[in-house]
C-alpha cells in the first residue's frame, strides 16, 4: 500500500479498523500469562475465525497479531530466536483471514508494534538508536511476510513514538499509523498532551495520529477534538468497550455494541477519521459500527495556520501577532572559559545552570550551542540535550555549523525543535531542509549564502526566495520557517537597523513569515550596549518581529519587550507585564551585559542562586531547616532531580556537623514529599518523578554507612512484598513504587514482574510481611489480584494488600476485599503508611 493509495481512501471514506485481539482470545481459552503471540501461533484458526468476523463487520484494515513480536518482549518469554519466523507466520494468518472472508473491498494487513516496556536513556539504560533497531528488525520481518502498512499502538512515550516512526521511515516507505493512549488528564503517562503529539508526529512523516485504549469512546472526546484543530492528517479513535468491571469472577466490558457504536460517532464527528475498537470490543461492536457510519463524509482536514515548537510535554505555539519570545542565548561556549573547560571534563554543570537560569528570567525557547575546540562537538552537542530535556520545560534551538551535529541533536530531542540555522550555502541548504524534514523540525532561514552577506536589501529578498522554494520543494511549509532579519552593527552601517526593520516588515505582510535577530549585533562596538538593543527591539517589534535570541537576565532588554507587546495591545500583555515589573524590580542601568573576562563566571554564580527557588527565608511555609540555603539545595537537588549535583550538596550539609538522619528526615523526605504533590498535580510527569526519585536514592546510599556508624540506622517502618501479578510483564510503574517506597525507609522486597499468586504469599510469610502491593496495567491480568487475596485468607498472614496500576480502580479494589488501592506511587506511599498507622 503506497502513501498516496492511503491518503486517497481516508478522503473517500470514515476507515474502519478491527476490534480488539488480546480480550477475544482470552474468551476463546487463551491463558493469563503466556506470550500471545505464541499462543495464537498453536491456536491458528481461534485468531483467523476472529478476523474473518471483524473483515464480515466492515473491517478495511486488519491489524496482524504481532503486538509484542519485538525482541525485547520475546526475551521475556524466552522467545527471541523466533522472532523472525513469529511475526512472519502471525501476519500469514491474517492473511488467510482475509482470503477466507472473500470480502467485495480490499482489506489491508497492518503490521502491529508497540512498546517494549523498557525506560530510555537518561531516565533508564536503553539508548534512543538501539530502540531503533529493536524496531527495525521487527519491521524487517514483517515486511517479509507482506504487511500493507504499519500501525504503532497503545504508546505511552512520545520519544518511542519517534524511534518506532524513524524505524520505519528508515525500512521502507509504506504508511505508518500512530495512536498513544492518554489518561484520564488528556495526557499520557510521559506527560505529553494531545497537541504536542500530533504536532511532533504528523510533522515527522505519520501518515494518521490518533488515541487507543486505555478508555471508552467518550474519554476521548476532548483529545480527539484537540488534536483535529492542528491535524494535517486522519485522526484516529480506536476505544474500548467503556471500563472494565468484575462480573462472577471474570473481567468485562459492559458497554453494549449499539451504545459503543453511539459514542464512537460521536468521535467521528469531533475528527476522527479513522475508528475501531480496542477491549472488550467484538465483531458485534464493529458490525454495528459499520451501519452506523455508511455515508458519512470523511472529517475535512483544516489545521490552524500556527508555529508550533515543543519538548516531550509541552507545545510553544507562536502565533503571527502573539506574545514576542526571547530565545536564550547564554548556553554557547564563546568567551566562557568556564564553561569551556567544564565541557572538556565532560561536566555539564554549567549547561544546566544557564539553562535553569535563563528559563527563569523568561526565556521561551533555548539555543544549545557547543561549538569550541578540544571537544567532540556531536557527542557534547547530544549530552548536552539530554541533559537540558531531563528538567527544561523549554524546547531548543539546536544551534551548531556542521550539519551532522544537528541531525544527532534532532534524532534523539524528544520533542520539535527549531535548526539554527539553514543559509544558501550549498552544502547547508542541500543537507539541513531534508534533515528539518526528516525530524519535523522548525528552522530559522539565514540569508547568507556562499558569497557571503548580501549586498543590499534586493539580494537578500532575492536569498530569502530561493531558501524558501527550496523548504516548499521539500515537503516544509511556511510555518516551519523563521527568518533571520540578519543584524550588522550601526556602529560599521549606519543604515544597519532600518535595512533589518525593512527585512522584518517584508518578511510579515508580503510573506506571512515569521521573523528572529541576534539582537546583540545591532550595537557591537558602542558604549552602553543595552540602551541600543532595548530601543532597537521595541522598534523591531513594533515592525512585527516575533522572536530575538538574547540574554533573558538582561532586564532593560526583557522589560522592553514585555512593555512594547503592552503598548501593541497584545493578549493578556498587560498582565505579563505587571507580573514581570512587580515580581521582579529592575535594576538596568549598572548591567553591561556579558563583557569581560568574568562575565560567564558571574552568570554561573547567578545560576546557582536561582535554581533555589524556593528563595530560603522568605516562604514562611519553610521548615526552618529549609529556611538554611545550603540545607535547602539538598531539598531544591532532589526537586529537580539533579543527580550529579546531589552527594556534594548533602558532604556540604555535613559539614555544618548536623546527623545523617536530619538530612534524612528533614531535608531529604519534605522534598520527595513535594514531587509527590507536583506529580499530584499533573506538574510533574513520570520523568521527572523517577528522576528525583533516584536523586534521592543517590543520596540515601551515600548516607545508610553514616547512619549505621553513629547508631542511626533507618527505622524500618514495615515490609512490603511487592510484585506484578501472574501474567503480567508490565513494570514501569512497579519499579517506581519501589524505589519510593525504599526512600522512605521501608524494607522492601521485589519479585519483579509476572509472579505467580502463590510465590507472593509464600515470600510475604516468609519475610513476616506487613504490607503485599500487586500491580497490573493489563485487564486481563486484573483477577490474579482477587486470587492472591483468596489465598492470604486461605493460609491467614497478616499482610494488609494493596493493589494499584493504569486499570486499577478505587471500586474494583473495594469489590474484591483489598485493604487499599493508590493510584501513582506517591499515593501508595501514603496509602501504607495510612495502613501501618504512621
Amino acid at each position: 500500500m503506497m502513501k498516496l493509495e492511503f491518503r486517497e481512501l481516508t478522503k473517500q471514506k470514515i476507515i474502519l479498523l478491527d476490534g480488539a485481539t488480546g480480550s477475544n482470545m482470552q474468551k476463546a481459552g487463551m491463558p493469563v500469562g503466556v506470550c500471545p503471540e505464541e499462543w495464537i501461533l498453536k491456536n491458528p484458526e481461534v485468531l483467523i475465525k476472529l478476523q474473518r468476523e471483524y473483515i464480515e463487520a466492515g473491517t478495511d484494515i486488519l491489524y496482524a497479531p504481532t503486538f509484542t513480536g519485538n525482541r525485547i518482549k520475546l526475551t521475556e518469554y524466552g522467545l527471541e530466536g523466533r522472532i523472525s519466523e513469529m511475526n512472519q507466520e502471525l501476519v500469514k494468518l491474517s492473511k488467510q483471514a482475509v482470503l477466507e472472508a472473500k470480502a467485495d473491498r480490499k482489506v489491508y494487513i497492518a503490521g502491529d508494534i508497540t512498546m517494549t516496556g523498557q525506560q530510555l536513556y537518561p531516565v533508564g539504560t536503553l539508548r534512543f538508536e538501539e530502540l531503533v533497531e529493536v524496531y527495525k528488525e521487527q519491521i524487517a520481518y514483517l515486511l517479509l511476510a507482506g504487511a500493507d502498512l504499519f500501525v504503532i499502538e497503545t504508546m505511552m512515550s512520545l520519544q518511542e513514538c519517534r524511534a518506532a516512526l524513524l524505524a520505519v521511515k528508515e525500512t521502507c516507505d509504506l504508511p505508518v499509523m500512530i495512536t498513544l493512549t492518554f489518561n484520564e488528564n488528556n495526557r499520557t503517562l510521559y506527560g505529553t498532551d494531545p497537541v504536542t503529539a500530533i504536532t511532533v508526529l504528523q510533522k515527522m512523516g505519520a501518515d494518521a495520529v490518533g488515541v487507543n485504549c486505555s478508555t471508552g469512546p467518550e474519554g476521548m472526546y476532548e483529545i480527539v477534538k484537540e488534536m483535529k484543530r492542528y491535524a494535517s492528517v486522519p485522526i484516529i479513535a480506536k476505544p474500548n468497550a467503556g471500563l472494565p468491571q468484575l462480573i462472577n469472577d471474570e473481567t468485562v466490558f459492559t458497554m453494549e455494541s449499539e451504545e459503543f457504536a453511539r459514542e464512537t460517532i460521536r468521535l467521528a464527528e469531533a475528527g476522527a477519521g479513522i475508528i475501531g475498537g480496542c477491549c472488550g470490543t467484538t465483531p458485534k461492536h464493529l458490525e454495528v459500527l459499520h451501519n452506523a457510519i455508511r455515508g458519512l463524509i470523511p472529517p475535512a482536514l483544516k489545521p490552524e495556520r500556527v508555529r508550533i515548537l515543543t519538548t516531550e510535554r509541552r507545545a510553544l505555539k507562536i502565533p503571527e501577532s502573539g506574545k514576542f519570545l526571547v530565545i536564550g542565548e547564554r548556553i554557547n561556549p564563546t568567551g566562557k572559559k568556564a564553561l569551556q573547560e567544564e565541557l572538556r571534563q565532560g561536566d555539564f554543570q554549567m549547561v544546566a545552570d544557564f539553562a535553569r537560569k535563563q528559563e527563569e528570567d523568561g526565556a521561551d525557547i533555548l539555543d544549545v550551542n557547543m561549538g569550541m575546540n578540544g571537544i567532540d562537538e556531536k557527542e557534547t552537542m547530544v549530552n548536552a540535550v539530554y541533559e537540558i530535556t531531563g528538567f527544561s520545560g523549554l524546547p531548543l534551538s539546536i544551534d551548531s555549523s556542521h550539519v551532522n551535529v544537528i541531525e544527532a541533536a534532532l534524532r534523539i530531542y524528544p520533542g520539535r525543535a527549531l535548526i539554527n540555522s539553514v543559509s544558501l550555502e550549498k552544502e547547508k541548504l542541500e543537507k539541513l531542509l531534508p534533515i528539518a524534514r526528516k525530524y519535523g523540525a522548525m528552522f530559522i532561514l539565514l540569508p547568507l549564502s556562499d558569497k557571503g552577506l548580501p549586498k543590499d536589501i534586493e539580494e537578500k529578498k532575492e536569498i530569502i526566495h530561493t531558501i524558501l522554494n527550496a523548504a516548499e520543494e521539500n515537503g516544509l511549509t511556511r510555518e516551519d520557517i523563521v527568518v533571520d532579519g540578519l543584524v550588522n552593527t550601526v556602529g560599521a552601517n549606519k543604515e544597519a537597523a532600518l535595512q533589518t526593520l525593512e527585512t522584518i516588515r517584508y518578511c510579515r505582510e508580503e510573506l506571512g513569515l515569521a521573523t528572529v535577530v541576534g539582537l546583540s549585533n545591532i550595537s557591537f562596538g558602542l558604549p552602553e550596549r543595552q540602551f541600543v538593543n532595548s530601543t532597537f527591539l521595541a522598534l523591531a517589534i513594533q515592525e512585527g518581529l516575533t522572536m530575538a535570541i538574547a540574554n533573558p537576565s538582561q532586564e532593560l532588554l526583557m522589560n522592553t519587550a514585555f512593555a512594547a507587546d503592552l503598548l501593541a495591545a497584545k493578549e493578556e500583555a498587560d498582565i505579563r507585564y505587571i507580573r514581570r515589573v512587580t515580581e521582579r524590580p529592575a535594576t538596568v542601568i549598572t548591567q553591561k551585559g556579558d563583557a569581560g573576562p568574568n562575565a560567564d563566571k558571574n552568570s554561573s554564580t547567578a545560576g546557582n542562586q536561582a535554581i533555589n527557588s524556593g528563595k530560603p527565608g522568605e516562604d514562611e511555609n519553610l521548615s526552618e531547616a529549609l529556611k538554611n540555603k545550603t540545607f535547602h539545595q539538598v531539598y531544591e537537588a532532589v526537586i529537580k532531580g539533579n543527580k550529579r549535583e546531589i552527594l556534594n550538596k548533602v558532604k556540604e550539609v555535613l559539614k555544618e556537623d548536623v546527623k545523617p538522619s536530619f538530612v534524612l528526615d528533614e531535608l531529604l523526605i519534605p522534598a520527595i514529599n513535594e514531587v509527590g504533590k507536583l506529580f499530584d498535580k499533573q506538574v510533574y510527569f513520570l520523568p521527572q518523578l523517577i528522576s528525583s526519585a533516584e536523586t534521592m536514592k543517590t543520596a540515601i546510599d551515600y548516607l545508610e554507612p553514616l547512619l549505621k556508624e553513629g547508631k542511626e540506622e533507618k527505622k524500618k517502618l514495615a515490609t512490603v512484598v511487592i510484585a506484578t501479578v501472574s501474567g503480567d510483564v508490565h513494570d514501569i510503574g512497579k519499579n517506581l513504587v519501589v524505589l519510593m517506597l525504599k526512600n522512605y525507609g521501608f524494607e522492601v522486597i521485589d519479585l519483579g514482574k509476572d509472579v505467580p499468586s502463590e510465590k507472593i504469599i509464600e515470600t510475604a510469610k516468609e519475610y513476616d510481611a506487613d504490607i503485599i502491593a500487586l500491580s497490573a496495567l493489563m485487564t486481563t491480568t486484573m483477577l490474579e489480584m482477587k486470587k492472591v487475596i483468596a489465598l492470604k485468607k486461605e493460609t491467614g498472614i497478616k499482610a494488609r494488600i494493596i493493589i494499584g496500576g493504569a486499570v486499577i480502580t478505587q471500586s474494583y479494589a473495594d469489590e474484591i476485599g483489598a485493604d487499599g488501592y493508590a493510584k501513582d506511587a506517591g499515593e501508595t506511599v501514603a496509602v501504607v503508611k495510612r495502613l501501618m498507622g504512621l
